[in-house]
């Protein structure tokens, strides 16, 4: 997503939680010109959705434990992984055998 900086964050797909849930400095809105920004209001209005980076939710980065529900997310993300990789059918040999 572009930033009001003229930059791009990648944000995480399908993921609006409550920001008062997630740190100021976490928490990302989008814009109705279709941009993003930090949204650092303190306290946020209960009811404020707004998005994380995709960079907190993904199971390959190392990142403390931030907040349990994150860890959650992560944790399944990862198991989601697993499935998909473990469904995926391996490639055919490169020679077959002689059958005679």
């Amino acid at each position: 997503m572009p930033t009001l900086d003229q930059d791009w964050v990648l944000l995480e797909p399908d993921m609006n939680p409550l920001a008062h849930t997630v740190p100021a400095e976490q928490r990302w809105i989008e814009l109705s010109d279709g941009r993003v920004t930090v949204y650092g209001v303190c306290p946020p209005d209960q009811t404020q959705r707004c998005r994380i980076e995709h960079r907190l939710t993904c199971p390959a980065q190392p990142l403390p434990d931030l907040w349990p529900w994150l860890t959650t997310l992560r944790d399944e993300n990862a198991r989601q992984a697993e499935r998909r990789k473990a469904s995926e059918q391996p490639p055919p040999p490169e020679e077959w055998p002689d059958a005679g």
